[in-house]
């Protein structure tokens, strides 16, 4: 069938404006990559630059030889790795109960954990919840608090809940007690929204930078964003002698920011799959 003269012009007009976004969105990124493979001189000019101004790799020699990138990396990857783990098996155990009829209060428990959605305790509450459970200065700070998630724990649900009861009832059937049914039934069925869920958890862990300063003092115990924060304000936390001589902050910047987001370029993709069957199914369905 031949398309219309409008057809034609909306799909045309829809490819620009969104190649045009595409350019507009990626170009952030573009930028911190050109300043970063740029000269001292040439990262200094600033304005708008599509390639480096006199290539060089010097930023990231400079920041790849410092003890504190590489502490800062191990610190980010134990906090994402450990804490997406409890993130995901606490809200997926905290939505599989309450999706039991036969749990006694499941919708007051559950009204409780919306409530949470809208009210909070604040941040000095918190703080000193956490410095009376002894977490200050230590990478549990960053994991344990706000474990689990009102918001994920619906999305959970809703997903759980296209699942057929008579699932359960034949693994019932066979032997299989809540324990193993969850955990060799339940839990392989929800891949695509645990996926989901892994990848929100993920990206918000190696990003945490608010909790990270509020209860980290010991410079040991630097995650990348806070380290970052720390070489934007001039601390020179970038090499072990804490010198950017031979090379512009700016460039020393750039670089610390790509080294910090290449993980989670890297994990996107092989999750990409699961996070959108996974948004929709948890999101539309009940």
């Amino acid at each position: 069938m031949r398309k219309s003269w409008g057809e034609h012009s909306f799909e045309v007009g829809n490819v620009l404006f969104l190649a045009m976004l595409s350019i507009v969105t990626f170009y952030p990124l573009w930028h911190e990559i050109s300043i970063s493979l740029s000269s001292a001189a040439g990262a200094m000019q600033g304005g708008l630059f599509f390639f480096p101004r006199g290539f060089t790799l010097d930023a990231y020699k400079s920041v790849l030889a410092s003890s504190f990138i590489w502490l800062a990396y191990r610190n980010s990857i134990l906090v994402a790795v450990i804490g997406t783990f409890l993130h995901v098996l606490f809200t997926a155990t905290t939505a599989y109960a309450l999706n039991k009829r036969s749990l006694p209060g499941a919708k007051v428990i559950t009204l409780l954990v919306i409530f949470t959605m809208i009210f909070s305790g604040g941040m000095i509450p918190t703080y000193l919840l956490v410095k009376s459970l002894g977490l200050t200065n230590t990478l549990w700070a960053l994991m344990l608090p706000g474990m689990i998630s009102a918001f994920n724990v619906i999305v959970m649900q809703s997903f759980m809940r296209t699942i057929p009861e008579e699932v359960e009832e034949s693994a019932a059937m066979d032997g299989a007690n809540p324990l193993r049914t969850f955990f060799t039934i339940i839990i392989p069925l929800c891949k695509p929204v645990i996926a989901t869920i892994a990848l929100w958890e993920c990206v918000g862990l190696w990003n945490n930078f608010m909790q990270a300063l509020i209860y980290l003092n010991d410079k040991r115990l630097f995650t990348l964003p806070l380290l970052l924060k720390e070489i934007i304000a001039g601390q020179q936390l970038a090499t072990d002698t804490g010198q950017f001589t031979t090379f512009a902050a700016e460039s020393a910047i750039a670089a610390t920011v790509i080294i910090s987001i290449v993980p989670i370029l890297a994990v996107y993709p092989f999750l990409q799959k699961y996070f959108m069957k996974g948004t929709m199914l948890g999101s539309v369905k009940s």
